[in-house]
């Protein structure tokens, strides 16, 4: 027997449509709810009884019926394995219904048993492409949550091979020193004094017919800061500090499972900025592929540093566009908190264009200036640049000035600072890893280039 076959009934009513909901049903059951004192306010539920005592039903209360977070707390607060048959709903709001019970189902349970089963959504024909959406999310937030000991560059590694193995894909890692022989200066550098090679995860599908996209992901497996060391406080949660590679990769994945008529790269330089003899230090300057100088004023700006060779790389290709992603700067969730990721781009139309998608899909993102004075912050005295500097003044803007500079004048280049990370529990968005503008940059991707998924 399926969930199907034994679903309840759910009624999903604004607070402003309850009154009158409520005044069509039996005396008992309003009773009840009005014991209870439930009027559909945003973010609450309520189960109601039959005549024979058990569960009869449901009511959900939501507040924007296309927001897939107003529907996140019913697997949680309805009653634990039970299904449920949502009503007849208009399309956006059955598939924002379907991702957010899948997002509020979640629980990372590698290590323990998660407890509590989430209650069931009973639909008969389960939007595919909603199905791919979440599936990308929850991608991202499984690899975030794991630990650096099982997720570090070899482990990423394995994950992008797999996945272009499943999808059809050509998959290439360049390794150890093999990275300065392929002229990846900055990504070994960083990543030369952990004891897990450093490396530059490629994948690449789809038709040489069809517009090309680069898809760039900061894969820092852990971060110490190196020689300049974080806090305790700072390195707590570092292992999440290759979100950014973690939403690469389940970007492309999601483009490749919904077929869309594009030709994908991804690049993820996957590192450890670890500690030891063979550290980078201060004061050193580091060579680049883009043969751009650079003095190392701090050795925990190191997700700079291995982009700036990926996005060095990625221009070569001269794609139609490029994005990149990365956990990069706590200057970016000091300017805008922890859940709305710092959107920096060359190009109006591509900024446009993702700010709509967000509104629309509600994954928002934040457009912030490239204001290009800044660049004085990142001021050498022996190299062309410097990867930081001792001002604090726009941390942010100044990291994606850095990038800015190893992206060829005239590519479309769009960067998306994110934080990648719930602090809290709250419906929805567990405590751990998240994804932030993945949703938003799918949908801004299928405006771009006008594409339907097969």
């Amino acid at each position: 027997m399926n969930a199907a076959d034994t679903a309840l009934p759910l009624h999903i009513l604004s607070r402003a449509d309850y009154p009158a909901w409520l005044a069509a049903q039996p005396a008992a059951v309003a009773r009840w709810l009005q014991a209870q004192g439930f009027d559909a306010a945003p973010g609450s539920a309520a189960a109601f009884p039959g005549e024979d005592g058990g569960i009869a039903g449901a009511v959900l209360g939501i507040g924007d019926a296309l927001d897939p977070q107003a529907y996140a707390h019913a697997p949680s607060a309805l009653p634990a394995g039970t299904a449920w048959s949502p009503p007849t709903l208009e399309p956006e709001a059955r598939n924002a219904l379907q991702l957010g019970w899948g997002l509020g189902s979640y629980r990372y349970a590698r290590y323990r048993n998660p407890g509590r089963a989430p209650a069931a959504l009973a639909l008969d024909a389960p939007d595919a492409t909603t199905a791919d959406v979440l599936a990308a999310c929850l991608r991202v937030r499984e690899l975030v949550n794991t630990p650096t000991e099982h997720m570090g560059p070899e482990q990423l590694h394995a994950v992008v091979e797999s996945i272009a193995a499943a999808r059809g894909a050509r998959f290439e890692a360049i390794v150890g020193d093999e990275l300065l022989a392929r002229n990846f200066p900055a990504i070994h550098a960083v990543g030369r004094a952990s004891h897990r090679a450093p490396r530059l995860l490629r994948l690449d599908w789809g038709d040489a017919a069809h517009p090309h996209v680069v898809i760039v992901g900061k894969g820092v497996c852990f971060d110490t800061g190196g020689l300049d060391l974080k806090t305790g406080d700072g390195m707590r949660n570092m292992k999440k500090d290759m979100g950014g590679g973690a939403h690469a990769i389940a970007l492309a994945e999601l483009a490749m499972a919904r077929k869309l008529p594009l030709r994908i790269t991804l690049l993820v330089p996957a590192v450890e900025n670890a500690i030891g003899p063979l550290s980078y230090r201060p004061g050193e300057v580091v060579a680049t592929r883009k043969g751009v100088n650079v003095e190392i004023d701090n050795t925990d700006a190191e997700g700079r540093m291995v982009l700036c060779d990926a996005l060095a790389l990625a221009g070569e290709e001269k794609p139609a566009l490029l994005l990149d992603f990365a956990t990069l700067t706590g200057a970016a969730r000091i300017a805008l908190g922890p859940e709305l990721p710092a959107l920096y781009a060359n190009d109006d139309a591509v900024a446009a264009q993702w700010l709509q998608a967000g509104g629309a899909v509600r994954d928002p993102v934040w457009r912030m200036p490239l204001w290009r004075p800044y660049l004085r912050y990142l001021t050498s005295h022996v190299a062309d640049i410097a990867n930081s500097g001792a001002s604090k003044m726009g941390g942010s803007i100044v990291a994606a000035l850095y990038l800015e500079r190893f992206v060829p004048e005239g590519q479309p280049w769009a960067h998306l600072d994110v934080y990648a990370w719930n602090d809290a529990d709250r419906p929805g968005r567990p405590a751990g890893g998240e994804a932030q503008g993945l949703r938003s940059a799918y949908a801004m991707l299928t405006t771009r280039f006008s594409l339907l998924s097969s």
